[in-house]
Parts: structure tokens; C-alpha cells; sequence
């Protein structure tokens, strides 16, 4: 996936109300842009780190400005989760996500219940297998975390993933990791146990759990590297 290709390396002033972050330009000027995450930024929202801005060609939009990545621990990660659903569309078109087989058609925004979506629905020979792509930007030790905060309704949708596998669909949930750290995925236990014992549960019940690593540089974000997960450090 390429980048919008107007782009600006600024540096983080700060970021708050969720969706709103003030950068700083090399020219000394500032200005405040898009945030389009709506986790905690844990690990990649301190003052003072490296930042890169895109530009929206929409003349509605109220901020021009979004922030694409953020550059901590030596890495780019990226921390638009707009990007997100389409980067896994993309490798899932070309095959680099392959745990399924070839795959003969993708559906996105499946509604599942009278509240719930998810991500994407697959067929693989005519076998439904519905999907729900979670973004992790958090990384400790080289290993993957999710959630960032505590995500209640992350939990649910590990919930319905678990009863559509026990209705006889193929479930999976998948940690797109866009950070280039990272080399195993476990859940964050310490910021959200819930959620991570309800991964846990749902896995033991046939959901698949998939991590896949992103390159993320300053014009491109490509999924590429499938990474172990819920496995323990050997």
C-alpha cells in the first residue's frame, strides 16, 4: 500500500482527545492533524517523537493533515488504523495471507448479530470464514501486544467469532502488527486480562489466531511476515 504521496516528517508535540495531535515542522511552524486511532497510542504517542503527516486531497475535511506513523525504538509504526482492514485486503488478494487456502471471494463489514460486525467474510471453496482484524501498534520485547487499553468491545467480537465456529463457520481473528520489532504476538495481559483469557478460550474452541508483521516505511505500509502467536517464549 502506498502512502498519499503529499507527506510530512514533523515531530510529535501531543497527542489528545483520541482523534487530534499537534505536530511541530521542520520549519518551526505547527499545526494539528487527524488522528485516526482510537486506542491508547501506548508506547508510540511520547512528545518529541519522530512523526509522518499525509495530506488529504478532500476539501471538506476539517484537518488536512493525518498522522501516518510514528518512529520509536529505532522502528516506523504505523498508527492509522484507517489503513488497517485495507492492508489485510491486500494480502489477502495476493495471497501472502495464506492460512486459509486460495480464496475465491472477500466480503468486508459482515453484519453477525443485530450489533455486531466484523471485518471480513471469506469463502474457500465454498466454506464461509468470517474474520475480524484487530491493529497492534504495541510492542515490548520484541513481542506484539494487544489490546493497548481495555477493549470491551474486542472482547465481544472474540465472543461471536467463537459462536459462529461453534455454528460451523471457519473464525478467525488477526493482529495486523505494523511495527517491524516485533517477532511473536501474545495478548496484553496486564492492560486488559479479559480479553486476554477470552483469546485464549476462543482459540481452544477452533478460532483461528493470526499475527502478521507489516514493513512499514516512510511511503509504504506492505503486510509480509506471518509471526507465532499465543506462543510461549521457549
Amino acid at each position: 500500500m502506498q502512502l498519499p504521496p503529499i507527506r510530512q516528517y514533523g515531530t510529535l508535540i501531543r497527542r489528545y482527545k483520541r482523534f487530534l495531535a499537534d505536530i511541530r515542522l521542520d520549519d518551526g511552524s505547527s499545526l494539528t492533524v487527524h488522528c485516526p486511532n482510537s486506542g491508547s497510542m501506548r508506547g508510540c504517542s511520547e512528545p518529541g517523537s519522530p512523526v509522518i503527516i499525509s495530506r488529504s486531497d478532500n476539501p471538506r475535511r476539517k484537518y488536512a493533515w493525518t498522522l501516518e506513523m510514528v518512529r520509536n525504538n529505532n522502528v516506523w509504526i504505523g498508527v492509522n488504523t484507517a489503513r488497517t482492514n485495507n492492508l489485510v485486503h491486500e494480502a489477502l488478494e495476493k495471497g501472502i495471507i495464506d492460512d486459509f487456502g486460495p480464496i475465491d471471494t472477500i466480503a468486508r463489514e459482515v453484519r453477525v448479530s443485530e450489533h455486531s460486525r466484523l471485518d471480513f467474510l471469506v469463502t474457500v471453496r465454498d466454506r464461509p470464514i468470517y474474520m475480524e482484524v484487530k491493529n497492534c501498534s504495541l510492542a515490548a520485547g520484541g513481542v506484539a501486544l494487544f489490546p493497548d487499553a481495555v477493549t470491551s468491545r474486542g472482547t465481544r467480537h472474540l465472543e461471536e467469532l467463537a459462536r459462529l465456529r461453534d455454528d460451523g463457520f471457519g473464525a478467525a481473528v488477526l493482529f495486523c502488527v505494523q511495527r517491524g520489532d516485533a517477532e511473536r504476538f501474545m495478548p496484553a495481559r496486564s492492560i486488559d486480562p479479559l480479553y486476554a483469557d477470552t483469546l485464549f478460550r476462543v482459540r481452544d474452541r477452533g478460532v483461528a489466531v493470526l499475527a502478521y508483521r507489516a514493513e512499514v516505511q516512510p511511503d509504504h505500509i506492505l503486510l509480509t511476515t506471518p509471526l507465532p502467536a499465543l506462543q510461549q517464549k521457549q
